[in-house]
């Protein structure tokens, strides 16, 4: 427990009482679920330990994981019901043993890419989107075809690299989450229940996939070093 808890910034620390506070405010005044407030929280604690490189990323994550495909489920978003229940959970399991060896001194090893896996990342991310977003265009009560394929996919890419231990991932975080908020802000629109409090959690993610970024960047510097 100290080895999940300790050594963290007063920034990190920060973010995540604020975002805390600002989901029980959701759950409040829109009368929001419980099951969309844990939701809401273990996924802020999933990815302020995933920039942290800390393991226990992956305990919340399975949770949240979880639980986030059952409200797609409820919202029409298949995709992301396929992406979480048939790729994030066995992923979860992968990661945490993937990340457990290898660290050095209790500290993951990070890990950034060439310019030319940078490319071919790109190319994969935008080829993806486009074919999934046909075939879902085909699915009986499949809302936002488009989004939802270009936020499977990223997250898809996204995942594969932060079990790699690639900064990388944190890049296609920043756009998975623009994305997402933009998916969530259509469903809002169109009455979702549950909508508000998910653009709060992934605008969270936002946030945090730019310090993701930085914190990542560092580490990959001191590993090369």
């Amino acid at each position: 427990m100290n080895k999940t808890w300790g050594g963290w910034t007063f920034f990190e620390m920060a973010w995540l009482v604020l975002f805390t506070l600002v989901a029980v405010g959701f759950t409040v005044s829109s009368h929001d679920t419980f099951l969309g407030f844990t939701v809401f929280i273990t996924g802020v604690l999933c990815v302020v330990l995933a920039a942290k490189g800390n393991l226990m990323s992956y305990v919340f994550g399975m949770y949240n994981t979880v639980g986030y495909a059952y409200l797609a489920y409820v919202n029409g978003l298949f995709g992301e019901v396929m992406l979480n229940l048939l790729f994030f959970v066995p992923m979860n399991v992968v990661g945490y043993y993937m990340w457990k060896n290898n660290r050095h001194d209790g500290k993951l090893s990070m890990r950034r890419m060439e310019l030319k896996g940078v490319l071919l990342v790109a190319g994969i991310c935008a080829i993806g989107s486009l074919l999934l977003g046909i075939g879902l265009s085909f699915v009986p009560g499949q809302n936002s075809p488009y989004i939802d394929a270009t936020t499977t996919v990223l997250s898809i890419v996204a995942t594969w690299l932060m079990v790699k231990r690639f900064k990388e991932q944190w890049l296609v975080y920043i756009v998975l989450n623009l994305f997402t908020v933009l998916l969530w802000v259509i469903r809002t629109l169109e009455g979702s229940a549950e909508g508000l409090l998910m653009i709060v959690m992934w605008s969270a993610y936002l946030v945090n996939a730019v310090y993701g970024y930085y914190n990542w960047s560092k580490g990959a510097r001191e590993v090369a070093l």
